[in-house]
């Protein structure tokens, strides 16, 4: 049976968090193919006791963290490999094939900094799409030589560190086994995604697929009816090039609970030239994100929205909405995202701008409410190009599930609380993830006495820095919980730990030292830090995936560190400065 044979494919990956498998369409998800070929290494099945390869430093995951990490970990002369649940290089954007997939951070800062992998790259576009991603992998690869020292279609199952010996050892599901003096996982915070447990999900006889594991053949949606659950930033992207594919004999369905306050992408073609030129500033450019609170090349600025008159806040507004992209969020007044009142004045202006750009008067109060659903920027925004157009077309409707929730699904389609059968012939699945957590929690992480890591995490996050927990020597993590992360650009906060990362493992070696562990007490001191910076901003008024309160029984807490990319930066400098005080170094 189809929809069986889909759940026990999702099921090798792993299930998803607190809800159910996706039932079909995801043949082969994370890696787990016969697609592998030559050029990528796959660590050997063996029925029996596998001798274990050993390692200096072993990597999880082959996105911008884990290639970076081996290029320079190399540099230094450590012995150290990659494991890698999918086929081939990209991390998140390996899996990211769904319709509409683009990244929404403006060129050249959602690429690595190095110049040996820019000199030669030309991207197209301001804002990349996921098969152009997938194109600067692979060449950041050649260039890198990543692929020799990277085991593809290989997934980490479990981790036990050995208080004896100082070293990690790492079962992958292929039976090949790992140990290593360092254990690195750079995941990234959308490893585990999240599937509601929908009643009679099984029993749709339509295509389904979740964002995360959408086929490589793509899904001909031309004449066809077609739902998208989620309003999420994929949720948006589908949408939006789904209503261009489905023609005028197809319909399409978005099922929306809460608006998505999406902002103008504006994206611009790119020339040859133009890069050129631009290139000769990318030292500049990339050097700057250390100066910025999210790691881009523009940030809030100094002065305050209640400070000016209504007409330079207009002016500014008016400014940073044709500029496009995230600017009107974080290149606004450094009060907006800190006071409800300036909050909501940059949600009337949005609101304003939206509306002109929607007829439909049910469209208008469901897409852009008088009364704010939650603050401005309390929730990810997606960038969008034409969605709210679309949705003029009489074929193309949004569902409000907030009135009128998801009951269960049919073989034909789908039941809303109000009775209505939405007929569907292909639903796309954009409910998110369990992010931040989830994918560091499906790993079986042992530490000192045989702790796991998620049952230490059962009643929320401890870590320090955002890199390491204590009780769990010689074990790192990048792009996860308490760190910059989701308030920051992926490729800076990835570049700023692994640098630090780097440096330490350095030390360590050269100092003659086995293991490394955070003092308990300083990854208490670390959370009151994560909660402070939470409680002074807008964001800590609004459940999210920031603060896991979209996964059912997962503490609500910030998992987001806010301080920023120029205050982490110093922090992390004057730990390794100072001889790494806040450790137990051995």
């Amino acid at each position: 049976m189809q929809l069986r044979k889909g759940i026990e494919n999702y099921e090798q990956r792993g299930p998803a968090a607190n809800g159910t498998a996706i039932p079909n369409g995801i043949n082969g998800v994370n890696g787990i193919t016969n697609e592998g070929n030559g050029s990528h290494p796959k660590a050997p099945v063996s029925s029996s006791i596998t001798e274990p390869e050993k390692l200096d430093v072993l990597i999880v995951g082959a996105g911008f963290a884990g290639i970076y990490l081996l290029y320079n970990l190399r540099r230094r002369n450590f012995n150290v490999k990659i494991v890698e649940m999918a086929t081939d290089l990209g991390g998140v954007w390996y899996w990211n094939r769904y319709p509409g997939a683009r990244a929404d951070t403006h060129y050249p800062l959602y690429a690595l900094s190095l110049p040996e992998v820019y000199r030669d790259w030309v991207w197209k576009s301001h804002y990349p799409d996921s098969e152009e991603l997938r194109e600067y992998f692979a060449h950041a690869g050649r260039v890198l030589e990543t692929k020799k020292d990277t085991y593809f279609s290989t997934k980490v199952t479990d981790a036990e560190w050995d208080e004896h010996r100082n070293l990690w050892t790492i079962q992958c599901d292929t039976g090949k086994v790992f140990e290593a003096n360092y254990f690195i996982a750079s995941i990234g915070f959308a490893a585990k995604p999240y599937i509601p447990d929908w009643e009679g999900l099984e029993t749709f006889k339509g295509v389904i697929h979740h964002s995360s594991f959408w086929p490589k053949e793509g899904c001909d949606v031309k004449g066809k009816k077609v739902g998208v659950l989620g309003s999420g930033s994929t949720g948006i992207q589908i949408a939006q090039e789904w209503a261009h594919q489905i023609g005028e004999k197809g319909d399409l369905k978005m099922f929306q609970r809460t608006p998505n306050l999406c902002l103008p992408m504006n994206n611009v073609v790119l020339t040859p030239d133009q890069q050129a030129e631009d290139k000769l500033r990318y030292p500049e450019i990339f050097d700057n994100r250390w100066k910025t609170q999210g790691g881009f090349s523009y940030q809030p600025r100094k002065e305050k929205m209640l400070d000016a008159t209504p007409e330079e806040r207009e002016a500014l507004f008016e400014e940073l909405w044709k500029m496009g992209g995230f600017r009107f969020l974080m290149n606004n007044y450094s009060d907006m995202m800190k006071d409800f009142t300036a909050n909501r004045e940059a949600y009337n202006f949005w609101r304003r701008k939206t509306l002109q750009r929607i007829r439909d008067p049910r469209n208008r109060e469901l897409f852009a409410p008088e009364q704010p659903p939650h603050p401005f920027g309390g929730k990810r925004l997606a960038l969008e190009v034409d969605f709210y157009e679309q949705f003029e077309r009489p074929n193309v409707n949004v569902i409000d599930i907030k009135t009128h929730p998801i009951v269960r699904l049919e073989p034909t389609g789908l039941v809303t609380s109000d009775g209505t059968l939405h007929e569907l012939d292909v639903i796309a699945v954009a409910t998110g993830f369990d992010g931040i957590t989830g994918g560091l929690n499906n790993i079986n992480i042992r530490g000192r006495g045989g702790q796991l890591l998620r049952e230490k995490w059962n009643d929320g996050v401890l870590t320090y820095l955002g890199l390491l927990s204590a009780g769990f020597p010689n074990f790192f993590f990048t792009f996860g919980p308490q760190a910059p992360t989701a308030f920051s650009n992926g490729p800076t906060c990835i570049e700023l730990q692994a640098d630090w990362l780097v440096e330490t493992l350095v030390y360590l070696r050269d100092n003659g030292c086995k293991s490394i562990d955070v003092r308990p007490e300083m990854e208490v001191e670390w959370k009151k830090t994560v909660v402070q910076f939470s409680e002074t901003g807008v964001r800590h008024h609004t459940r999210s995936w920031w603060n896991g309160a979209n996964i059912p029984g997962k503490v609500h807490e910030p998992l987001n560190w806010g301080g920023g990319i120029p205050l982490y930066l110093k922090i992390v400098n004057e730990i390794k400065e100072t001889g790494y005080k806040d450790f137990e170094v051995r």
